[in-house]
């Protein structure tokens, strides 16, 4: 059936166009740059949170060429998924140890859906049909009063196994994640992944015997990210 238009003349200003709010004096485009990407799926329910990946999967996959970099691969993201759905479904009427199973798939799936959110943030760039587009809801912060990251402090460089470093950092509010870079001598700076706590922060595929240089980047608060921190050496084992 025909698009009903409004009296704009314009087929792309329909009558459900995104933005567009009805009153009294007629449509208004509503502010679409001023978002950022709610992080309220860590407190949904198990139930509610399977649907809710399910969809940031679908998102994502059919609008790849916008978030062409995605920090988790989409498979990695259904797997999560997959694990963490037979794992609720087993702990309904399960054990203690399937509940405990559940949690930990849990815990998986929210941190592959941190660092996705975190990429999207800087991807929508303030834009809500960015951030809806990739399954995630936006959220307006124009209440809080603005928040300047600080610099980040590697406080810590200790070897986890062989060809893998974790780096402990100092955390602080309004820190959605932490972006890792790391290089060999006087090479360029390469990704060493995104994460959504400083507690868990892993470097991996290394050479054992190489020293390397580490910098990290909190990304969060009102600026988006935080400098660059001041690199650390550290030969992994």
């Amino acid at each position: 059936m025909p698009v009903p238009t409004w009296n704009s003349g314009k087929p792309s200003d329909t009558w459900n166009a995104a933005g567009l709010v009805w009153g009294p004096a007629g449509s208004t485009k509503t502010n679409q740059m001023n978002k950022h990407v709610s992080l309220g799926f860590k407190k949904k329910k198990d139930g509610d949170l399977v649907p809710f990946a399910q969809g940031v999967h679908d998102g994502l996959q059919a609008h790849a060429t916008t978030f062409a970099g995605l920090p988790v691969t989409l498979i990695a993201l259904l797997a999560a998924l997959t694990d963490f759905t037979a794992k609720y479904n087993a702990a309904i009427k399960g054990s203690e140890a399937q509940t405990q199973a559940r949690i930990a798939a849990r815990e998986v799936l929210i941190g592959l859906l941190s660092q996705l959110a975190a990429y999207v943030e800087g991807v929508a760039l303030g834009n809500a049909d960015t951030i809806r587009s990739a399954g995630f809801d936006p959220v307006s912060h124009d209440h809080h009063a603005p928040v300047t990251l600080t610099k980040p402090v590697i406080d810590r460089v200790v070897n986890n196994v062989s060809g893998a470093v974790q780096l402990r950092v100092n955390m602080q509010p309004n820190v959605h994640s932490l972006n890792v870079q790391y290089r060999s001598g006087s090479g360029a700076w390469l990704d060493g992944g995104s994460f959504p706590s400083s507690r868990l922060v892993i470097v991996s595929g290394l050479t054992p015997g190489t020293l390397y240089e580490f910098r990290v980047m909190f990304v969060g608060g009102s600026t988006n990210t935080s400098e660059w921190s001041d690199s650390v050496n550290h030969i992994c084992a």
